[in-house]
């Protein structure tokens, strides 16, 4: 390709990029590494994460191939709903929740006195879990 001319929209993921500098590298499906600056984003769009789909247009730059009119093509899920347990495994921690709950908490209610604190700090933190599992 000469200096300036565009080629057809190839698609790649992102190799790495920093937010901060405002650049980074994508690898096309075909290999070759492209220099991603900030200006050449979406609108709106001001990071972009490792291995995330993208579309583009490639200008030959005095430094190498330059993507140009950057088009996401997927959004990666953030890094707390990646790590988020299997659906089936936080089921288990609900049930067991709601068992500790019955037996631990609500006798204790019903007799007009708080549960006693060796208690309530376990229950609070498997409580805490789950929510944030529910709730990334």
């Amino acid at each position: 390709m000469s200096e300036g001319t565009v080629s057809t929209v190839p698609t790649g993921k992102v190799k790495w990029y920093d937010a901060d500098k405002g650049f980074g590298f994508v690898t096309q499906d075909g290999g070759e590494d492209v220099y991603i600056r900030k200006s050449a984003l979406p609108q709106g769009v001001d990071s972009l994460k490792s291995g995330q789909r993208l579309e583009f247009g490639v200008a030959d730059g005095r430094r190498g191939p330059q993507a140009l009119s950057v088009r996401l093509l997927d959004t990666p899920p953030s890094v707390a709903e990646a790590q988020r347990r299997p659906a089936e495994e936080l089921h288990g921690m609900v049930d067991d929740m709601i068992k500790l709950l019955e037996a631990r908490v609500q006798p204790v209610l019903r007799q007009g006195r708080y549960p006693e604190r060796k208690n309530t700090k376990r229950i609070a933190e498997v409580m805490r879990a789950v929510a944030r599992d529910l709730d990334p």
